[in-house]
């Protein structure tokens, strides 16, 4: 930020003066620089894992662009060892929500709850497959650039296990079926979009866990 402040400084001092010397193409582009690598740190830093979301879907087109996000994540041997399946459909999550409920009704006890996925109303499912061991990775990367590319035009996001292992379970199989993952790849975790019905604050971190080694 000090960077960019001083580059700005220095350009607005140039207009002072009458223009006596004119930005050069370097000084623009180190601020457009600084000022990217800015956003992008803000967006980071003001992210939070949403568990309250307004009714309506994320629109398709906005999804498409966050999915886009997510394939283009790093992953190795681009492999890309993972598989995404996009539900929006209403009735799709009240099935399988009614199954949860079925087992486990003290969470439909909660005067707000209206689905197992933290009441999104867009769910995007995640599979890897497990015949490369470093998949598990690879979908975590997937899921983050999904998440930051959420945040980034105001949509909020819930990374999910728990609703996944029920997915797997013998109760769900009829919905998971319908995920329709090709055959060895396992459904790992979920993604919960929507736009935010709360802005929680964020919960501290411990920085003592990193450390430099000289």
């Amino acid at each position: 930020m000090k960077a960019f402040k001083s580059i700005l400084g220095g350009l607005c001092l140039c207009a002072a003066m009458g223009g006596c010397v004119s930005a050069s193409q370097q000084e623009i582009a180190e601020v457009k620089e600084v000022s990217k690598s800015d956003a992008v740190i803000a967006t980071i830093m003001e992210r939070r894992s949403i568990r309250q979301y307004k009714p309506q879907p994320v629109n398709r087109d906005t999804m498409q662009v966050i999915l886009n996000c997510g394939i283009n994540a790093p992953n190795g041997q681009n492999k890309q060892s993972w598989e995404v399946r996009v539900v929006d459909n209403p009735e799709f999550i009240k099935g399988v929500t009614a199954l949860y409920t079925k087992g486990n009704p003290k969470a439909a006890e909660d005067p707000s709850f209206k689905n197992m996925f933290r009441n999104a109303p867009t769910v995007v499912f995640i599979a890897n497959d497990p015949s490369y061991d470093f998949s598990q990775i690879d979908c975590g990367l997937l899921g983050g650039n999904m998440i930051l590319s959420a945040q980034s035009m105001g949509i909020g996001s819930c990374c999910l296990g728990g609703p996944a292992r029920f997915m797997s379970s013998p109760e769900a199989a009829e919905y998971l079926k319908q995920l329709n993952f090709s055959e060895g790849y396992e459904l790992l975790y979920c993604i919960a979009f929507g736009y935010p019905d709360e802005a929680p604050a964020a919960k501290p971190r411990n920085a003592e866990k990193v450390k430099f080694v000289d």
